[in-house]
């Protein structure tokens, strides 16, 4: 298979390289042209990538043996700490070349990354498909999302969905995916009453519980509503029926004793394990761990998109780019966009995006996707992947709408209302109560 090799020919870009609302007097992005010629002088590249999640190492190898001359220093941590720690990190005479991005909106606002615009232009990204990046635009001044300058580009492209283990499903009956929400629930039941663990979820450090709680809100109402909020439109909300009646019916089901019983003290490798070890009909997660579920599970692991109310209904699912950006105070900032160039177009690239990431490589649509291995769950995560683009039904996560939405109010509260120390009503409430306060700074 053979694909376009990344664009290596000299195209120099005039233009502005500044976050918006920012000014070169004061800023390291000054209005200079922009390369995507890579050159053959040693160059070290820093990246801070997401621990547990290889792609980005394993992406980084294969360019260094392409493009001896390129080195990488790759610093990890967990997600969490990746959130907190990123202003400080991106403010730094230190900054990365490329990080993964927890969120964009305050970290464009304070002029900590460097607007993609000119590499747009100059590598031709307007071939991708425009959905493909508009989770990674911003508007001038921080908000709203999904209009307005790329300060991102994705290292894999994700889909969420149900995993679930086949022996246990056939154990209770369960010969093919359900069609509706209410089948589903069903199959909850008939796992409890056959004492088995319904859904295997984890819900400490972070909200697990809060992928079931969109996959249900993205149902019960207009996914629109919910983009809107995530992208901070004026006048969106958090607390609306769709929200509500997902959070009472995540309550029901943890009252049903169809999450774990200690699901708050059950951390994502936790789950992994519990999972893998045959505790658990279903888990809710994305497409990021096909791979590993396929030798840990070889066989007996299966995939299918959350489905809609009645059957037939368009599938809505949580998808999202595995974002890095390129710092404001990168050292090398040409060679850092010709890699994120590189990790769309290269045809080995793209094949490590699928047998390591598990996830679509994005790129242009003329580019083949590499087939997974038949009669594996990355075969049945991509061929999802690929019907959730063909219903336009991909919106991005909740927990993404602001800086710290997710640890300020999605994770404390979740874990309050699986305790049953949080009403449904109350849950909502305070999620946008956090919204607001974020948004008034």
């Amino acid at each position: 298979m053979v694909l376009a090799a990344p664009l290596a020919a000299v195209a120099l870009v005039a233009g502005a390289c500044s976050a918006p609302g920012s000014d070169d007097s004061s800023t390291p992005q000054t209005n200079r042209p922009v390369s995507t010629e890579l050159g053959s002088a040693p160059i070290t590249l820093e990246m801070y990538a997401e621990t547990g999640f290889p792609l980005a190492k394993a992406l980084a190898d294969e360019f260094t043996k392409q493009y001896p001359n390129v080195k990488f220093t790759v610093r990890e941590d967990q997600f969490t700490v990746i959130v907190e720690n990123a202003p400080r990190v991106l403010a730094s005479d230190n900054a990365p070349d490329i990080i993964r991005l927890p969120t964009m909106v305050d970290l464009v606002k304070d002029n900590l990354l460097r607007n993609l615009d000119p590499y747009f232009t100059a590598y031709g990204w307007d071939k991708f498909p425009a959905s493909q990046l508009v989770q990674l635009r911003i508007a001038s001044g921080g908000r709203p999302r999904g209009t307005g300058s790329l300060f991102g580009m994705g290292l894999g492209y994700s889909v969420t969905g149900v995993f679930y283990n086949r022996s246990l499903a056939q154990r209770i009956g369960m010969t093919q995916p359900p069609a509706t929400v209410a089948e589903f629930e069903e199959l909850l039941a008939k796992a409890k009453a056959a004492n088995v663990q319904p859904i295997m979820q984890f819900n400490k450090n972070t909200a697990g519980i809060n992928f079931p709680h969109q996959a249900l809100q993205n149902q019960f109402g207009d996914p629109a509503q919910i983009a809107d909020w995530i992208f901070q439109k004026p006048g969106a909300t958090f607390n609306t029926p769709a929200a509500l009646r997902a959070t009472q019916t995540i309550q029901k089901w943890a009252q049903a004793g169809y999450f774990p019983k200690d699901a708050n003290a059950i951390d994502y490798t936790a789950m992994m394990g519990e999972f893998q070890n045959g505790n658990g009909l279903f888990m809710f997660n994305g497409d990021w761990e096909s791979a590993n579920l396929d030798k840990k599970m070889s066989g007996n692991v299966g995939f299918f998109l959350f489905p809609g109310e009645t059957a037939g209904a368009k599938h809505v699912a949580m998808s999202a780019p595995n974002t890095f950006g390129i710092g404001a105070k990168a050292k090398n900032p040409d060679a850092a966009a010709f890699f994120l160039n590189w990790v769309h177009t290269n045809a080995k690239a793209r094949e490590i995006s699928v047998t390591v990431g598990g996830s679509s490589p994005g790129g242009p649509p003329g580019l083949t996707v590499p087939p997974p291995a038949a009669g594996t769950v990355l075969a049945e995560t991509l061929k999802a992947a690929q019907q959730l683009g063909a219903e336009n039904g991909a919106v991005d996560f909740t927990a993404n709408a602001t800086g710290a939405i997710f640890a300020s109010a999605i994770t404390p509260e979740m874990q309050k209302l699986i305790a049953g120390q949080q009403t449904p009503e109350g849950y909502v409430k305070a999620v946008q109560a956090e919204y607001d306060k974020e948004l008034s700074r």
